[in-house]
């Protein structure tokens, strides 16, 4: 027996098991939920970006303690009084924690959100940034005199 969506009721209870067990299904208190995450370079800062689809900009929090960064954000439940026929998104906290390398300007940490997607932006301190060193012509002759 399957309902209108193709689902298999017997196989419903699974899959809801199945995501508790994994922390990926609402109502999974004991674990937060992840969000998926890029992070490159550019130049002289590291950026990371997090898919966050439906979040409300007001349920983010971005921080900076010690030498880590912390995102989070919460979607959520839209109620018990709609009969779910497909449940896929999850709802709850979301959070993700980056782990800074000491050359990252923590003052200069900079966050944006726009069409569902969080830009933390993480540039490089000053003295981690390259430095040209000044060749000095004859310097060989100083240290040989």
């Amino acid at each position: 027996m399957t309902t209108m969506f193709g689902l298999d009721p017997y196989f419903r209870d699974l899959d809801r098991l199945t995501d508790w067990l994994w922390g990926t299904a609402a109502g999974t208190p004991s674990r937060p939920l992840t969000m998926p995450m890029d992070v490159w370079r550019e130049g002289e800062k590291f950026v990371a970006e997090f898919d966050l689809p439906g979040i409300s900009e007001d349920s983010l929090d971005v921080s900076v303690e010690g030498d880590a960064v912390t995102v989070r954000a919460e979607r959520p439940d839209a109620g018990d009084d709609r009969t779910r026929l497909v449940a896929e998104r999850p709802v709850g906290m979301f959070t993700r924690r980056l782990q800074l390398d000491s050359r990252i300007d923590v003052d200069k940490v900079r966050a944006d959100y726009s069409d569902g997607v969080l830009r933390v932006t993480l540039p490089l301190a000053e003295a981690a940034k390259p430095r040209k060193i000044a060749v000095v012509p004859g310097l060989r002759e100083a240290i040989s005199a």
